[in-house]
């Protein structure tokens, strides 16, 4: 279900109401999220250049840390399977489970963590720039 759930989203990625879709009993469609803000409350700005969107599914190990990085681009995560925990610089935390979604901090330090005893499984799609980084590793840890 969950692995329809993320096709649906590529096919709708366009589509900026569910209401666009005429009411038909084989189609369902589960809005994820819905905001003109990222997680920690900051503007999403798109950025300047010829548009690119990418997506990536991204497994941690139980324990595993993506390290200290930033995204200098907007971006939306979905967790498919186990426990993501995101720090901040400043303490903040938050903590996703399966089928939950977030507007990820832009240009902002932060970590991630599969909490738990299995992998964390999550797309995320970006909405960059032609020649723009997705992500960029801090100089060095906290």
């Amino acid at each position: 279900m969950l692995r329809q759930s993320v096709v649906l989203v590529a096919l709708c990625a366009g589509v900026t109401s569910s209401s666009a879709f005429e009411a038909k009993a084989p189609l369902k469609v589960m809005p994820l999220l819905t905001t003109t803000k990222t997680w920690e409350g900051a503007p999403i700005v798109y950025p300047q250049g010829q548009p690119e969107i990418s997506s990536l599914i991204i497994e941690l190990a139980p324990g595993a840390e993506t390290g200290w990085h930033s995204h200098p681009v907007p971006s939306f995560a979905f967790i498919l399977e186990g426990t993501l925990e995101v720090q901040l610089k400043d303490g903040r935390i938050k903590r996703l489970q399966p089928g939950e979604a977030l507007a990820e901090v832009v240009g902002t330090l932060h970590n991630g963590k599969a909490i738990g005893d299995i992998p964390v499984k999550l797309v995320v799609f970006y909405a960059g720039a032609v020649g723009q980084n997705l992500t960029v590793p801090a100089a060095s840890s906290p």
